[in-house]
């Protein structure tokens, strides 16, 4: 008998949410994908906080930012800065600027989550979310997300448009452990 998301979750199988909803679209098919357009995706300043945790963090709140950093993507298929260092535990506002003239996204994530998220992006090329580690931007726009780093590690950035994150369009997290 097939278990049901809930019964893999408790058993450990599922990280994190990302995992989940890759495992539901590829059951549903591209029936659950939407195009990439250019419509803006930003997040409402009194939209709820998720208390999601993910193995990179969770997402942070507006009001107790404690940095911005500002991340530019280029056609190149670089992002500016490719290397950022935070604080365990620090709330960072990105400001996500797309310098080029095609739409790119960055998602926060670990290696293996990023690699299989590309690899279904590849298959369904459309599809788009609405996560809170996420930001897809069109040209010459800006987008933000607020993210909190509640653990130390090595965490990455990419865009996962196809093509785009296997030309290199990756940047890398390293969150050091808080001053005690």
């Amino acid at each position: 008998m097939a278990k049901t998301v809930k019964e893999l979750k408790k058993g450990n199988v599922f990280k994190s949410a990302t995992a989940a909803l890759m495992t539901i679209a590829f059951a549903c098919g591209a029936g659950l994908a939407h195009a990439h357009g250019n419509e803006r995706h930003a997040r409402k300043a009194d939209s709820p906080v998720s208390t999601d945790e993910h193995a990179f963090g969770k997402q942070g709140d507006r009001k107790n930012t404690t940095r911005t950093l500002t991340i530019e993507m280029a056609d190149t298929m670089r992002f500016g800065p490719a290397d950022i260092t935070v604080r365990e535990g620090e709330i960072v506002r990105f400001i996500v600027a797309n310098k080029g003239k095609m739409m790119h996204e960055m998602v926060i994530g670990t290696m293996d989550e990023l690699t299989a998220h590309g690899e279904l992006m590849k298959k369904h090329p459309g599809m788009e979310h609405d996560e809170p580690y996420m930001a897809h931007v069109s040209p010459g726009k800006k987008e933000e997300m607020v993210w909190q780093f509640t653990k130390a590690g090595e965490f990455y950035y990419a865009c996962l448009i196809p093509g785009h994150f296997e030309a290199g369009m990756i940047g890398k997290i390293r969150v050091i452990k808080a001053k005690a």
